[in-house]
């Protein structure tokens, strides 16, 4: 008979208030820092977390994430289509560069880099890039495939001043000065 009482018992329990449900707390977090994502026009880290919200289960948020997922895939479709040419896409990349936003700078050249890999000046963006953010193998790798597509790279890398932090690495030296090469 307890168990009966029980039962009943749990089965008239009020439901759990939204703040008290860790599933809508996680869900709503999700929501915020979907919105300042999309605040500050990173929507391209907005929509995952407006994804993940819907995904939550929790109607209220879900139907709101729903109306800014699409502003967010509206807008990044305005933005991919907004490039005509790989050299296009090239000069937005290095303007996100060149306003700190290396994440989002680093996400372009690898779109360029994955599109067209024979564009040399796309390996060239993700070599300066890996160096001023202090990946030294990385820039290495990226400048080493930019020369072999066009070795007029070695001489451009030679007074780029973006390599500074380079200039005394026996590597960087080693390609930019090979063996049989007068500088």
């Amino acid at each position: 008979m307890a168990t009966k009482n029980s039962t009943n018992v749990a089965r008239h329990q009020p439901p759990a208030k939204p703040a008290d449900d860790p599933r809508y707390v996680a869900a709503f977090q999700s929501y915020e820092q979907a919105l300042k994502a999309m605040q500050v026009q990173k929507f391209d880290k907005a929509r995952p977390l407006f994804e993940k919200v819907i995904a939550s289960g929790s109607k209220e948020l879900a139907d709101r994430a729903s109306v800014h997922l699409n502003i967010c895939n509206q807008q990044l479709n305005r933005t991919q289509a907004q490039f005509k040419t790989p050299e296009e896409h090239y000069d937005y990349a290095v303007s996100l560069m060149n306003m700190g936003d290396f994440v989002s700078a680093r996400e372009h050249f690898e779109q360029i880099s994955n599109k067209c890999p024979d564009l040399d000046f796309a390996w060239y963006g993700l070599a300066v890039l890996e160096c001023l953010t202090g990946h030294t193998n990385e820039s290495l790798q990226h400048l080493a495939e930019a020369i072999r597509l066009s070795p007029n790279n070695r001489f451009q890398a030679r007074n780029d001043s973006d390599f500074k932090n380079m200039a005394e690495d026996p590597r960087f030296t080693e390609l930019l000065y090979p063996e049989g090469t007068t500088a």
